[in-house]
């Protein structure tokens, strides 16, 4: 069952306010003043919920706050994720995740949304540098087309991705976060599987590290532009035996491409991805293995780096889904006493905190066999799918001992639906230390002072 916890009769004014205010964004007043500023959709959204002033309503400040504070309280996951989720219309949220992508990676999110009304939802990319306590540094976002982006990291820094829906629309969403490299790999017919040596390897009896990785393959396996660009040298070197140079003007670096059989390319010729550089082979200090590509990336004013990341192919798909999705949206209670609530979606996150038997939860959306919950206060978090119950089971019947107000959230500030007289009989479906939720004979439901009822 879903806790309703906006009055009904306010919901179609302010229905009716945002379809005004739909209409006069798109006037052409609007549409000229936007000709000259630069803005991200969600900050369009934003600016025109302001100038509809529907900023000023408590469910506009409900939708500003949550698009902040997701930026604040992102979960931490590893790629690839998959996570399912529900976005109510009566109460604003926002999703956002975060994580680390190695240079030479880059990322994607993809958004599947379905439901009566398919809410629009905005996709954000951030980078969050540890060493600043600033807010996040906006650097990617879907335009309002699209429900997917792609990014190339520049840096190896935290990074995250908030998701939140426009104002007054529910809908089921599925978002997808998984890494590409940048790169195609640099022999045809073979992937990252045909690596055996790795970067910083010891080299010369540990007197040099390997600045690259090594690829086996057959001899004269053709080996490929692995990016469009211009090819700078082909030369000879006693270490790299018969090499070609392909410079990468678009990302600022250089491809070096070492051991070769034969060179297929001449310098000043521009190649595109996929078109043979030369033939494997084990020329230069490699004459006693087998045939093989040394691979380099040198970035200008950085220098060697890690090229595996440029150019490998995780074959790890994100889990699918194995809780129950007909939770989404739902309260439900905690089934087993001592539950650890958790930062992210594993047995080894960060325990948050340990939940009573039968605490209230609500369920956001399910990774795996995880479900993310909100507890009556707002706190969020993961506990496994099999830690719930569903509330059709009363816990008890009580009788109130004085009169009671039946609230639709459990605060004292919460609004009033009625007023329950003493001696009043009630279903008990979940407890907190200050307030139950329950249910009367009529089928309201809603919460009342755990007082009420002790």
């Amino acid at each position: 069952m879903r806790i309703i916890t906006i009055p009904p009769p306010r919901f179609p004014f302010l229905v009716l306010v945002l379809g005004l205010f739909l209409l006069t964004a798109c006037s052409p007043q609007n549409t000229l003043k936007g000709v000259f500023e630069k803005k991200t959709p969600y900050e369009k959204y934003q600016a025109g919920l302001k100038e509809a002033k529907l900023d000023q309503t408590a469910l506009g400040q409900q939708w500003l706050a949550a698009g902040e504070r997701a930026l604040q309280q992102a979960v931490p996951v590893s790629l690839p994720f998959k996570e399912t989720g529900y976005f109510p219309a009566e109460k604003p949220m926002a999703a956002s995740y975060r994580f680390t992508v190695k240079q030479g990676q880059k990322v994607a999110v993809k958004v599947e949304t379905q439901g009566q009304q398919v809410p629009q939802v905005f996709i954000d990319l951030f980078e969050a540098d540890p060493t600043q306590a600033s807010v996040p540094k906006q650097v990617a976002y879907a335009d309002t087309t699209a429900q997917s982006l792609e990014y190339e990291v520049e840096e190896e820094l935290p990074h995250l991705v908030r998701l939140q829906p426009e104002l007054l629309r529910s809908g089921q969403y599925t978002v997808t976060i998984e890494t590409m490299p940048i790169l195609a790999f640099p022999v045809q017919g073979k992937d990252s599987r045909a690596v055996q040596s790795y970067w910083g390897a010891e080299r010369d009896a540990g007197a040099r590290r390997h600045e690259g990785i090594d690829i086996f393959a057959a001899r004269n396996t053709p080996v490929v532009a692995a990016v469009e660009g211009v090819v700078t040298r082909v030369n000879e070197t006693p270490i790299g035996g018969k090499v070609v140079w392909l410079s990468d003007l678009k990302r600022q670096q250089s491809l070096y491409y070492a051991h070769l059989d034969s060179q297929l390319v001449q310098p000043g010729q521009r190649v595109s991805v996929g078109d043979t550089l030369g033939l494997m082979g084990n020329t230069g200090n490699a004459r006693t293995t087998a045939p093989h590509l040394h691979f380099g990336i040198y970035r200008f004013g950085q220098g060697a780096v890690d090229p595996f990341p440029y150019v490998h192919q995780s074959r790890t798909k994100p889990a699918s889904l194995q809780a129950d999705e007909k939770r989404f949206g739902d309260w439900v209670r905690v089934a087993k006493a001592n539950t650890t609530l958790r930062e992210a979606p594993a047995s080894s996150a960060t325990p948050i905190l340990t939940l009573s038997k039968h605490v209230p939860l609500q369920v956001l959306a399910g990774s795996a066999n995880w479900y993310r919950v909100m507890l009556p206060n707002g706190q969020q978090g993961y506990l496994a799918a099999s830690l719930v119950e569903n509330l059709e089971k009363p816990l008890q019947t009580v009788r109130l001992r004085r009169e009671a107000p039946l609230l639709d959230a459990s605060s004292a500030l919460a609004a009033a639906q009625k007023s329950l007289a003493a001696d009043s009989m009630v279903q008990v479906l979940a407890k907190q230390e200050d307030f139950w939720l329950v249910s009367e004979t009529n089928g309201a439901t809603g919460w009342i002072p755990a007082e009420a009822a002790r």
